[in-house]
């Protein structure tokens, strides 16, 4: 696949993968994305996943016949993209390898070299001349790893910009960009919000027309407003638009009766509102939907004295990717001692910047007059 005059895809599709990282649901499988650059001096940007080697040195070999690449550019280090690093420098002994240095100290862990004799460390504001292009190195430390370098082609106006702008998905299935897209960085980028806000001022010095990442599609110049405001968005921990995730647990369905209940009268007030049964969905999109909205409501029975796990699972997920700048309303089951709502108030209490309302729904074993009398001020509270 041709970018521009010079620059051509070399990744691959991965539709055996289900588990991206062992955790996040990847129905429409992965791509892991590497790029070569011809100049008078040709440059492959990154490697594959190790599962793909082969394939994928057969199509460097296929793009540059008898010429051995003079340059492999290292951005990240995460063995989807960096697991081929070991086998292209064998079929490829003459060629330098570009990196940040923290980069070869995890290629000494990972590979057991460092590549001494024929390594070139960069550092921010590095450049690379090729002839007519030439690389211009960002560092990005902690989008997502310490060691991550960014590489800005002035020529073709090119960012190469690692694991940032990517998402979950093979490139030979179709879908729209921006739902995959947030569920990969909320789970996987979500943490470092500070660290992305940093590399999008960057990013804003640049005269960018394409973005290449190392998961999913080519960015072009017109989709990149959109995209670049997504990620401001994302790491500003502003949510995306008003509307509420009503996330819930049950375990004989009484629990759910009340979010459901909770969640058509929300709709009655002109609410945007979204359910999602905790237990049976896709957790890490159930993160980004929280993410997404302005509002949250968790309703959970009392377990062992605690959340169901379910939910406490959820509120760590949400906790440990800072979770901000929001509402939050809590219900609680329990027949003899509902305890829950006090469990998840205490795991909030170190994040920053969220409402925990006061009107709290507590049921014991099903809806009463009592229960629903507090879940309709809770419904006024939230319609506010």
């Amino acid at each position: 696949m041709e970018i521009t005059k010079d620059i051509v895809y070399l990744g691959v599709n991965d539709h055996a993968v289900d588990l991206f990282e062992s955790q996040y649901s990847v129905p429409n499988g992965m791509a892991y994305n590497s790029y070569l650059i011809m100049d008078d001096q040709t440059v492959v940007m990154d490697t594959v996943d190790a599962h793909f080697t082969d394939e994928w040195i057969t199509k460097i070999a296929a793009a540059l016949g008898d010429r051995a690449p003079d340059y492999l550019v290292v951005q990240h280090m995460e063995p989807d993209h960096a697991g081929s690093i070991d086998a292209f420098a064998q079929a490829y002994p003459t060629t330098k390898i570009v990196s940040s240095a923290k980069a070869f100290v995890m290629m000494q862990q990972f590979f057991g070299t460092d590549y001494a004799d024929r390594r070139i460390v960069v550092k921010e504001g590095d450049t690379l001349p090729l002839g007519h292009h030439t690389l211009h190195f960002v560092t990005a430390p902690m989008v997502h790893w310490p060691e991550v370098i960014m590489t800005y082609d002035d020529a073709d106006k090119v960012l190469f910009s690692a694991d940032a702008f990517g998402k979950f998905g093979a490139l030979d299935v179709e879908e729209e960009w921006l739902p995959e897209a947030r569920r990969y960085f909320i789970g996987i980028v979500g943490k470092y919000g500070v660290q992305v806000q940093a590399v999008l001022k960057k990013a804003a010095g640049l005269d960018i027309e394409t973005i290449c990442s190392l998961h999913g599609p080519i960015l072009h110049k017109e989709q990149l407003a959109d995209v670049l405001a997504a990620y401001d968005t994302w790491s500003a921990y502003r949510p995306e638009t008003d509307g509420i995730l009503v996330a819930y647990t049950s375990i004989y369905g009484h629990t759910a009766d009340a979010a459901e209940q909770l969640a058509e009268e929300l709709r009655t007030k002109g609410q945007q509102v979204v359910v999602m049964d905790l237990a049976r969905c896709d957790m890490a999109e159930a993160v980004a939907q929280a993410f997404r909205f302005s509002k949250l409501v968790l309703a959970t029975p009392t377990y062992n004295g605690d959340v169901f796990p379910f939910t406490k699972t959820f509120i760590e997920h949400l906790t440990e990717r800072n979770y901000q700048n929001r509402t939050v309303a809590l219900m609680e089951n329990g027949s003899w001692a509902p305890t829950a709502a006090r469990v998840m108030r205490k795991m909030f209490e170190a994040s920053k910047n969220l409402t925990i309302l006061d009107e709290t729904v507590t049921v014991k074993g099903s809806l009463d007059d009592a229960s629903t009398a507090q879940l309709h001020a809770l419904v006024d509270a939230l319609s506010k």
